[in-house]
């Protein structure tokens, strides 16, 4: 009998991932990313890439119609990340600096889908998986196969209940696990009051504050143009960095497909005593590469294929005036 039960048992977990009507997939897409905002919750999670891997604590709670949160790194140099609503604080303790950023563009974990999922069904077919325990909470698997080889592939366990994404995996081109995030303990409804998300580094003397100054910059007021479209991929985000002063101000902005995020930066290389190198590098699952553009450094980033950050940075040259 037992060995009955073993073979039933094993050709379930045999069994394929099903697809799933793109309107049900986004339903629960669209709930994990409302939950990652609204609810209280704190815990321990794991991040895993390659040989690397990094353990933090956060805590995160809504009040007032404010995000607070507060992360921090327990493995390696120490460092927490304070968000209050639209202001994020990294504290580097190592280096006493405070980097200040009053426009919160930063997806971190369990936070990895934003708000308004447009695009992702075109993009992405989107298949359902088995339920699965992590971190004591029962979750439901969805796949995300991409429809074309300039994104990867992702694995999404959502808690049944509140929608808190508990754990996600990015998949390579062959299938191969990139990079995952992983809750080890968690507890959701937390509420625990503004003194939690505190850093300990607060009010600390001698520190060094970096306040990043940006402002919305227009498509017509960008001096730059981007001559290779990536399909289904969206501009997001267009800021002007203000440097102060009599340097030159730079720029950022963010390509999404709903999911996935390319980021570009153009910064000026007047005054720079060593010239970065042009090329293609890698950081774990993030391609970075980077073009000398004139007097310009041209960045792009982002987890997704080499291909596709080559591809983008290739067709950024500037507007004949």
């Amino acid at each position: 009998m037992i060995r009955k039960w073993l073979i039933a048992a094993l050709a379930l977990a045999a069994l394929p991932a099903q697809a799933v009507e793109p309107a049900e997939g986004m339903l629960l897409l669209n709930k994990a990313a409302g939950a990652a905002q609204k609810l209280g919750y704190s815990g321990t999670f794991v991040y895993q890439s390659g040989g690397k891997s990094e353990t933090s604590r956060i805590v995160h709670f809504l009040e007032g119609g404010k995000e607070y949160e507060r992360l921090e790194v327990l493995d390696g140099s120490p460092r927490e990340v304070v968000r209050r609503d639209n202001e994020i604080r990294c504290y580097l303790p190592e280096r006493k600096l405070v980097i200040v950023e009053k426009r919160g563009q930063r997806r971190a974990f369990p936070a990895l889908l934003p708000v308004g999922l447009g695009g992702v069904a075109e993009n992405y077919t989107i298949r359902s998986g088995a339920t699965e325990r992590v971190a004591g909470f029962d979750a439901l698997a969805v796949i995300l196969e991409p429809k074309d080889e300039l994104r990867y592939g992702y694995q999404l366990w959502i808690e049944s209940a509140s929608g808190l994404l508990l754990k996600s995996v990015l998949l390579g081109e062959k299938g191969e696990k990139l990079e995952s995030f992983a809750f080890t303990q968690l507890q959701i409804g937390a509420a625990p009051g503004r003194d939690v998300v505190r850093s300990r580094f607060e009010g600390l003397s001698d520190w060094r504050i970096h306040d990043h100054q940006t402002a919305e910059s227009r498509q017509e007021d960008l001096p730059w143009q981007f001559r290779a479209q990536l399909p289904g991929f969206r501009k997001t985000v267009s800021l002007r960095r203000l440097a102060g002063g009599d340097l030159p101000d730079s720029f950022h902005l963010v390509f999404s497909d709903g999911l996935a995020a390319v980021s570009v930066f153009i910064e000026s290389l007047a005054g720079r005593k060593e010239m970065p190198e042009p090329g293609m590098t890698t950081m774990g699952a993030i391609h970075v590469y980077q073009r000398i553009v004139g007097d310009h450094a041209v960045v792009v980033m982002g987890e997704v294929p080499a291909q596709t950050v080559k591809k983008l940075g290739d067709g950024i040259d500037p507007k004949r005036k």
